[in-house]
This record gives structure tokens, C-alpha cells and sequence, in this order.
């Protein structure tokens, strides 16, 4: 189950923003891993207040999106599978939020073990 991440300036979280988020980033996942991993892709917006955001030891620097996508290890396998979730999670951001997101989006692509997650309390 692709489970997504994102963190972002909660002031850029405009109205209809986080539903539009959700909607690409599903899109983004299943463009990669085709239609089945649709209703399994879970997707968590966090919103982190801009004086509470910093860069480079500054609060309250504009920063783009960071994204993490967790899945398990074997769904990253494929020889194209990383770059395509990559280029396809970064266009998706950059559809939202313009340029600067997509050319600074943070993208961190994470492979579970085997064994290491479960869903209802059975490992997978």
C-alpha cells in the first residue's frame, strides 16, 4: 500500500488545495504502478505553519513541498519504477504550486523490507 507524505506551509493550503493534492498524488502513484494501487494509495497532508518552517537556519523561508513516499521495497524494484515516481510526484506538485515547488520539491522514496509492515496486525 503506497502510503504519501507531504509536508507543506500551511498557508499555501488554500481552498480546495489539499483535495486537489490528494487527487494528483493518487494520480501520480497509480500513473506509475497502473489502476489496482488507486484505492490502496493513501495520501496525509501536514500542514506546518510558515514561523514554524525554516531553511538554511531561517524561520519562515519559503520552501517547497516535501514528499515521502513509503511503500514496500519490492514495489521500488523496478529498473524505471524510483525515476518515474519521482518525475511524476514532482509534476504533480509543480501543477499545484507552480515553478519554484516543482524545481525545489523534495522527493524521498522509501522501501519497507519485507515482513517490516503489516495491514490488521498480519505482517506482509
Amino acid at each position: 500500500m503506497p502510503h504519501v507524505q507531504v509536508r507543506v506551509v500551511e498557508d499555501e493550503l488554500g481552498e480546495g488545495v489539499p483535495a486537489r493534492l490528494i487527487a494528483a498524488l493518487t494520480d501520480a502513484v497509480a500513473s506509475v504502478y497502473g489502476e489496482w494501487a488507486r484505492p490502496v494509495a493513501v495520501v496525509d497532508i501536514l500542514g506546518v505553519p510558515r514561523e514554524r518552517w525554516g531553511v538554511g537556519g531561517v524561520p519562515g523561508a519559503v520552501a517547497a513541498p516535501q514528499v515521502t513516499l513509503t511503500t514496500r521495497e519490492r514495489a521500488l524494484q523496478a529498473p524505471d519504477g524510483a525515476p518515474r515516481l519521482i518525475g511524476a510526484i514532482t509534476a504533480a506538485v509543480g501543477e499545484l504550486f507552480g515553478d519554484r515547488a516543482r524545481d525545489a520539491a523534495d522527493v524521498v522514496l522509501v522501501g519497507v523490507p519485507e515482513g517490516r509492515s503489516g495491514v490488521g496486525g498480519v505482517p506482509v
